[in-house]
């Protein structure tokens, strides 16, 4: 056999090893996918083991995730830093190979995956960052050149997450993007005529995107020349449909059984013998590790000596822009952020989403790669940047992003920004939405990116439309995901406050939840208390409080009213803005009694939504347990008792005066 039969061989007999080796995994799409991968990194893919965080590398994400010992393979034979004993230890504990491809955790991967579409839509993030990189400097295209690479399959196709996002790479016009579908016509259960019978040609073509199709999955020559053609393309993503045979050379090749399950000793052998490949198992013969240093390590090397050579001839011409793209691309923009916050004079009063966009056009002045946008609601969520373009394939250079209708590819898009590196983004949307968003924001947290949410219309408050608009349970959703700090600002001072502090994370995704309604601007706000998560916002007038509220948001004016009445009924309360539970529970234990004081049964929660959560804080909480209700929001918010009358009853009846 040739070179190249022989490495794909060598590919598919390791894959089967550390499957059967595991006792677990995925082969099916594992040997199908081979000759993909296989010719996309020997004759194509721009990248370096040497060099793997390089920014102008081309990106390639394993959208089926559930392939990942096809891409550990490939990596390792790639000269990646994943050894032998590493493909051994597929799927167990502390290996650097993992079921499903991590971010950050092993080399050579660029993107976190394995829920079925979210690939896709990350692919698509990082070719709008290759593109918005290259419009945003002065001839940045000579920095930023690359092309964008995915691999999914039916599963990824059926999930409507990729919709949502090959149809805004079509509207984008994301010419450096390129796809490749494992067309096999099998998924777990079954052949996949039970599930779908969509013309996928047409479904692409419709969404403005170029096809083209390898009849046969082996056919080396064919892949070569498809993606020579996709790289071609000037105004539309592409779309490589390859036809490859589910668990190719296993005895249930074609077939469901070998799409999750080991294919055995016998069944691997039997598969082997067909490929004609003779080696002991995990043993790769030197002529494949030589195949990909020829070619890949090669084609690596050269590209990053001219890219060096380049940039430094890029330094001379633009100094001030070399400087900026050396500071940013791993998205740090600490040095851009200001380092006051904007001044608000007592008597300011406004909705924390106005606050919001006019600190969102303050930081655009200081921070020239901040990018991002809504999912149609930009007026409402007040996410524009004012006398910037939209973001088009025509102004590729336009800050401002129109994603349309789409939650959730919106977030998984801004993971892949992210992951691409030398942007900082938000998007933003309603926060009962943000349940469209949830595993995308998942993925950000895993991948420890810092990705930015806001989130307006933050309880009952939202009035008439009702309780399919008014959230409930979705702040304790996101609070109760590991590696994601969530912010509810009571006025202007913390806004800002959680802005700097969301642009200062460098791992932790941050969700600003933000009120529709003004709130007044309280005495005692501060940076400093945001940054801790709770402070006390007003002191009680004795030595130690009666009783200690805890409020967030729009609730701490409610709780500071109610402090005032309770006062003249010989009360002495002590109010606690808690903008970010995740923060405080990462201070000390004195901190944290500082502010709550030790008397459990006398502490008293109060917000707009569920109380599900808020027991770790306080024996008494007020909130909504139930589906809010359509009426203007004053009317709401009395119908469910959120008045400072209904809040100094309570108080009352907890310190039983």
């Amino acid at each position: 056999m040739n070179n190249d039969q022989l490495s794909i061989a060598a590919i598919r007999a390791t894959c089967i090893d550390g499957i059967n080796k595991a006792k677990s995994g995925h082969p099916g799409m594992a040997l199908g996918s081979a000759p993909i991968l296989y010719t996309l990194f020997t004759r194509h893919l721009v990248s370096s083991p040497n060099y793997p965080n390089w920014i102008n590398r081309d990106r390639f994400v394993l959208s089926a995730g559930h392939a990942s010992m096809l891409l550990y393979t490939i990596l390792h034979m790639a000269g990646y830093q994943i050894t032998v004993d590493d493909l051994k230890s597929f799927r167990q504990l502390d290996s650097l190979t993992p079921g499903h491809p991590e971010y950050r955790h092993t080399p050579g991967i660029d993107a976190t995956s394995g829920p079925l579409g979210q690939g896709i839509a990350q692919a698509v993030g990082m070719a709008l960052a290759e593109r918005t990189l290259a419009a945003m400097y002065q001839e940045g295209s000579m920095i930023f050149n690359h092309y964008t690479y995915a691999l999914c399959g039916d599963g990824c196709l059926e999930e409507g997450l990729s919709q949502e996002a090959i149809a805004f790479a079509g509207v984008q016009k994301l010419n450096k993007l390129i796809l490749f579908y494992d067309s096999n016509a099998v998924t777990l259960d079954g052949n996949l005529d039970l599930s779908s019978n969509e013309n996928t040609k047409l479904r692409f073509k419709a969404s403005n995107w170029n096809v083209l199709e390898v009849t046969n999955g082996n056919d080396v020559e064919a892949i070569d020349r498809a993606i020579k053609k996709a790289k071609k393309s000037k105004d539309k993503p592409t779309l490589i449909i390859v036809h490859t045979i589910i668990g190719f050379g296993s005895k249930n090749e074609n077939t469901c059984k070998v799409h999750g399950s080991p294919l055995g000793e016998e069944d691997g052998a039997l598969a082997k013998e067909r490929y004609g490949y003779t080696y002991p198992a995990f043993e790769i013969p030197e002529t494949v590790y030589e195949q990909f240093k020829s070619s890949f390590i090669a084609r690596g090397n050269r590209a990053i000596k001219r890219w060096t050579k380049t940039f430094k001839e890029y330094k001379k011409l633009h100094l001030n822009d070399a400087i900026k793209i050396e500071e940013t691309l791993d998205n740090d923009v600490s040095k851009y952020i200001f380092k006051e916050l904007p001044h608000y004079e007592e008597g300011f009063k406004d909705s924390t989403r106005n606050t919001s966009q006019a600190i969102l056009n303050l930081l655009n002045k200081q921070i020239f790669n901040l990018v991002g946008g809504s999912a149609d609601v930009a007026k409402s969520v007040c996410t524009i940047i004012k006398d910037e373009k939209n973001m088009t394939h025509l102004t590729p250079e336009g800050r401002n992003i129109n994603f349309g209708i789409r939650e959730f590819a919106m977030a998984s898009i801004q993971n892949g920004m992210l992951l691409h590196g030398g942007l900082r983004t938000y998007v933003g949307c309603f926060l009962v939405f943000s349940d469209y968003m949830k595993s995308a924001i998942r993925m950000a947290a895993l991948s420890k990116l810092p990705a930015i949410y806001l989130f307006s219309h933050d309880s009952i408050a939202v009035g008439e439309d009702g309780p399919t608009h008014q959230p409930i349970e979705q702040l304790a959703m996101l609070r109760s995901m590991p590696n994601v700090q969530v912010f509810r600002p009571c006025d202007a001072n913390e806004t800002a406050a959680c802005w700097k502090l969301s642009l200062l994370s460098s791992e932790t995704p941050s969700a600003i939840v933000l009120s529709r309604q003004s709130l007044p601007l309280m005495r005692n706000s501060n940076y400093e208390g945001v940054e801790r998560g709770a402070y006390i916002i007003e002191k009680e007038l004795g030595s130690v409080p009666d009783a200690v509220i805890i409020a967030t948001g729009s609730e701490v004016s409610l709780a500071s009213e109610a402090k005032a009445k309770l006062y003249h009924l010989g009360i002495d309360v002590r109010v606690v803005s808690m903008p970010s539970q995740e923060l405080f529970l990462k201070q000390e234990k004195s901190y944290q009694e500082e502010v709550l004081g030790n008397d459990y049964d006398h502490r008293i929660s109060v917000e707009m939504l569920t109380t599900f959560g808020w027991s770790r804080f306080a024996r008494f909480n007020m909130g909504i347990d139930t589906y809010g209700a359509s009426a203007p929001a004053n009317d709401v918010i009395k119908a469910f008792g959120f008045t400072s009358d209904a809040l100094v009853e309570l108080v009352k009846n907890v310190t039983g005066r």
